[in-house]
């Protein structure tokens, strides 16, 4: 129903993301309303690349539904300015790429290619 793998849901449940549901007299798990808005919730911030601490954090700050949310908003500042860090470093990264890309020519053979060569240290 949420789109998440059995191993996803015993690892949240295994890490206490995941409310551990009641159980049937065979010992299968039982997953109710609340297990799976849960889900959903930590499946979103997956979806937003924020990480298993984070969440956790998340889901305390969440409980505590009288409190400011300033705590929310530092966390996600905070995401925010990791993801431009990272992104700074692909666009670098990119740009070391396309550099080794012009070292070699679709016309050359391996033995002559200069990207090969490159990476050899060559």
């Amino acid at each position: 129903m949420t789109g998440c793998s059995v191993q996803s849901i015993r690892f949240y449940e295994k890490e206490r993301l995941l409310t551990a549901p009641k159980r049937s007299d065979g010992n299968y798990r039982l997953y109710d309303k609340s297990n799976l808005e849960q889900l959903a919730f930590i499946k979103r911030c997956r979806n937003l690349d924020i990480t298993l601490a984070e969440i956790k954090l998340l889901l305390d700050l969440k409980r505590l539904p009288e409190i400011q949310c300033e705590a929310v908003n530092f966390l996600l500042d905070k995401h925010i300015v990791q993801i431009g860090f990272r992104m700074s470093e692909l666009e670098k990264l990119k740009a070391s790429l396309i550099k080794l890309r012009s070292k070699c020519s679709r016309d050359q053979i391996v033995e002559n290619c200069g990207i090969l060569q490159d990476l050899s240290g060559k």
